[in-house]
C-alpha cells in the first residue's frame, strides 16, 4: 500500500471518528448544525484538515468554529484511541467552501438562463436576414469546374 493510499484511508476515518464524536460526545451549546464534509492527511500522517459546514447564518458559523476549536483535543484524543497510528495527527478545522461556491454557480446558471429566455422572447417572430440556408451550393452538378467533358488532363510533351 503507498503512503498515499495509506493516508486516504486515514483521512476517511478520521472524518467519520470525528462526524461521529461531535454527534455523540460533544455537548458544546455553541455548536450548530455542523456536518463534516471532507478530511485530508498530510503524506507524513502528522497532521489532518478537517473540512466543515455549518448550516445557518454568519453568527451560528463563527460560534461552531470557536466550538470546534475548544473541542480540538476531545476530537483528537478521540481520532487517536480509535484509529491506532503511532502518532494522533494534529486537526485543524477549516470552513469548506463548497456550498458558497455551488450557491455562485447556481446564481450564474440563473442569469444565464433570464437571458437565454430573453433572447428566446426577442427571436421569436424574427425574420433570417438572408436565406434561410446560408451556404452556397451549386446550381446543377454538371456545373462544377472540371465536369465539362473538355479533357484537361496533361498527357506530357505533345508528339508531333
Amino acid at each position: 500500500m503507498t503512503d498515499n493510499a495509506r493516508a486516504r484511508k486515514l483521512a476517511d476515518r478520521i472524518q467519520v471518528v470525528v462526524a461521529e464524536t461531535l454527534d455523540r460526545r460533544i455537548k458544546d451549546p455553541r455548536l450548530g448544525f455542523v456536518t463534516i464534509t471532507d478530511a485530508r492527511v498530510t503524506g507524513d500522517l502528522r497532521e489532518a484538515t478537517v473540512f466543515y459546514t455549518v448550516y445557518g447564518d454568519d453568527e451560528e458559523r463563527a460560534a461552531s468554529a470557536a466550538a470546534l476549536e475548544s473541542a480540538k483535543g476531545v476530537l483528537r484524543t478521540e481520532v487517536g484511541r480509535q484509529t491506532g497510528v503511532r502518532f494522533t495527527p494534529s486537526l485543524a478545522f477549516v470552513p469548506d467552501a463548497l456550498p458558497d461556491n455551488a450557491r455562485t454557480i447556481e446564481d450564474l446558471l440563473d442569469k444565464a438562463r433570464a437571458k437565454d429566455a430573453e433572447v428566446r422572447q426577442v427571436s421569436t417572430g424574427a425574420q433570417y436576414a438572408g436565406d434561410a440556408d446560408p451556404y452556397r451550393k451549386p446550381e446543377d452538378e454538371d456545373d462544377e469546374p472540371g465536369t465539362d467533358g473538355s479533357s484537361e488532363k496533361n498527357e506530357g510533351p505533345a508528339s508531333a
